[in-house]
């Protein structure tokens, strides 16, 4: 639902017509960066239903101890639901993100998915990746959740070393590879017992979650739990 609509709302989209970032579409006033239609029509997982067992969080099992463990849809290449996570990476529309994340915390805080989380922690890019987007996508999910539930979220914490290779076109053991040691904790003393939420886009292997997870269970007594918005299935 977009929000503070009122006359001026009605002659900017007179002026300047939104549309939607999935079917193009003329978004109406009561719409906000996708159509009721395509949100009618996402493919959702429904993994906060069964947020210690399910698809995804069995990717994780045995590499990486986590509480709970969803993602919002199910991802594939070539959809129109993809044009909308390219748009976010790629096609400056932080907003996106900022979107997709208060849909799911709408949706999954009525079912105490949020309940106990202390913190948001957004997977970090690169220095390079942030200079070229100008902001970091999965930080702009947490945003939107963080609009919805009020749990802050931390951005100092943990910090992508170097820019690697896309993990797009990467077998399994090559994005094992690929993020092995990318990622370094900088500040332990502030994530100390607390029970963390990562957010991320897209999980595919669930290689690069859990080099972060491997850096973040060095602090004392950290918890872990995962939201992602989509999963892609090998």
């Amino acid at each position: 639902m977009r929000k503070n609509f009122n006359i001026w709302s009605s002659i900017i989209d007179l002026i300047a017509p939104r549309e939607c970032c999935v079917c193009k579409k003329r978004l109406s006033l009561s719409e906000d960066v996708i159509c009721a239609t395509c949100t009618l029509h996402f493919n959702r997982t429904n993994y906060y239903l069964s947020p210690y067992d399910n698809e995804l969080a069995r990717c994780f099992w045995g590499k990486i101890p986590i509480e709970r463990c969803v993602a919002y849809l199910f991802y594939q290449h070539h959809t129109q639901i993809s044009n909308a996570i390219y748009a976010l990476k790629y096609g400056d529309r932080p907003d996106i993100g900022v979107f997709f994340g208060e849909t799911i915390a709408k949706i999954y805080t009525h079912n105490g998915f949020f309940d106990g989380i202390d913190a948001l922690l957004p997977v970090p890019i690169s220095k390079y990746r942030y200079k070229q987007r100008g902001y970091n996508q999965s930080q702009m999910i947490a945003r939107g959740i963080s609009n919805v539930v009020n749990i802050p979220i931390l951005n100092n914490v943990i910090c992508r070393d170097v820019f690697i290779q896309s993990q797009t076109k990467l077998d399994r053991w090559q994005r094992n590879e690929n993020v092995k040691n990318a990622f370094t904790l900088i500040n332990k003393e502030i994530i100390k017992n607390k029970h963390l939420l990562i957010i991320d886009d897209i999980i595919t292997t669930g290689a690069t979650i859990t080099a972060i997870s491997k850096e973040l269970l060095k602090a004392e007594g950290v918890k872990l739990s995962i939201c992602g918005l989509g999963y892609a299935k090998d």
